[in-house]
């Protein structure tokens, strides 16, 4: 009985015609797209990812990940960082598994924009990536104002 009312239910929903346009909305845009753009897969993926979630801390502003393909992310944000190099470190919870450094392009006290790439392959299937953003210390070479971000 309860599969026979599912597929009632599906064969009723595909049968119905579909609206000329679908809404969606977050919390601050209203986006419209048309039935004939919501086809194209590229427009299904960018509407998946949003709205983005956006992490900060002291150094780091509006920072976002954006997963560009099966291992690549993008992030994108603002910091505050002496001479506007920061560091960054990708782990999986028992490993460092890649780091390297960039650049925001204004130095403290001025936030800087930063914009870049990263491609990491998980060596276990079950880990949570996170990438951890860092300002280095101008003292000791410690990591100072770590911001963990998970990349899913």
């Amino acid at each position: 009985m309860r599969y026979a009312m599912l597929f009632t239910i599906i064969l009723i929903a595909f049968s119905c015609k579909r609206q000329t346009d679908s809404t969606i909305e977050t919390k601050r845009d209203t986006i419209t797209i048309d039935s004939k753009t919501l086809s194209d897969t590229n427009t299904v993926s960018l509407v998946k990812r949003l709205p983005q979630k956006k992490y900060s801390n002291k150094r780091f502003r509006e920072v976002t990940v954006t997963k560009s393909d099966t291992n690549q992310f993008q992030i994108t944000g603002i910091g505050q960082i002496f001479e506007a190099s920061f560091g960054w470190v990708i782990e999986d919870g028992h490993n460092e598994l890649q780091e390297g450094h960039e650049m925001t392009d204004a130095g403290a006290p001025e936030w800087g924009n930063f914009n870049f790439t990263v491609s990491v392959d998980k060596a276990r299937e079950n880990s949570t990536l996170m990438i951890i953003l860092y300002e280095t210390s101008a003292m000791d070479g410690s990591r100072q104002y770590e911001l963990p971000i998970p990349l899913k």
